[in-house]
């Protein structure tokens, strides 16, 4: 097992075998988020090797994550680096510009070499809710707290949240959890499809134990390929999707065949 400290930033990552965990180690701000943890995360994720077949994301001290540090938002703290006040003062461009850096681990997580998995317990806020969307699948606890609550700080969800929402719940459903920036219980994420598992959360090691192992069971290349297909399946025509099922498949029967001989 190799443990890697990125300290300042607030996130601890660790290697074990075909498991990456991304654990955000803020416990003190209940995980809250900021730009040196982005960016650290995104370090993380493209220094991982093919031998990463599952990626975790989850938040220490009993929380995921209670979202965007707000001292980022305070005008008296304008001088200091990262703050989104002095962003917001740089114009339209700027803005648009450095959100995409701030999005890029939020993107990365869906990578589908490996499979990301997001364990929700505590509170999961803002950019909390946004980073267990961006992970393919959801182990949550059932007494967990989600809220997308972007829109009562008079904000909209910029961090790769509103896509897989969609995906997940539908539009009118992601629209009225949007717009009234209301509290889902984890109870409700597992009926309405937000989360694949839910389970006490005294039972989510557990939980997620046999996930990995349902995951990591069969060919890597194989489920990486099924992979590949899901993940582009809603962008792509039904002709383009039997394209790509054909194109994936004679490389496996390629790839078979190779090893029979």
């Amino acid at each position: 097992m190799e443990t890697r400290e990125y300290a300042d930033a607030g996130l601890k990552v660790t290697l074990d075998g075909a498991v990456a965990t991304l654990l955000l180690n803020r416990p003190e701000a209940r995980n809250a988020q900021h730009p040196a943890l982005w960016a650290a995360m995104a370090e993380a994720i493209d220094s991982f090797g093919e031998e990463i077949r599952v990626v975790v994301v989850r938040g220490s001290g009993g929380t995921f994550s209670a979202g965007l540090d707000l001292a980022l938002l305070d005008p008296s703290r304008a001088g200091e680096a990262d703050s989104m006040v002095a962003l917001a003062a740089r114009g339209p461009e700027a803005i648009i510009d450095q959100i995409d850096v701030y999005q890029q681990p939020f993107v990365k997580l869906a990578d589908p070499r490996f499979i990301s998995i997001a364990v929700v317990d505590g509170f999961a806020i803002g950019a909390g809710f946004q980073l267990a969307l961006c992970c393919d699948l959801r182990l949550v606890a059932d007494d967990a707290r989600l809220c997308m609550k972007e829109p009562a700080l008079g904000l909209v969800p910029d961090l790769v949240g509103t896509k897989p929402l969609v995906e997940a719940v539908g539009y009118a459903r992601a629209l009225e959890i949007c717009a009234t920036a209301r509290w889902v219980s984890g109870e409700e994420a597992g009926r309405i499809g937000l989360a694949q598992v839910v389970a006490p959360a005294t039972e989510l090691d557990a939980e997620l134990a046999t996930l990995i192992g349902g995951l990591t069971q069969h060919p890597a290349a194989a489920v990486r390929a099924t992979t590949e297909l899901l993940h582009d399946a809603s962008a792509r025509t039904l002709d383009e999707q039997r394209l790509a099922e054909r194109t994936a498949q004679a490389a496996r029967f390629g790839e078979l065949a190779a090893a029979f001989q």
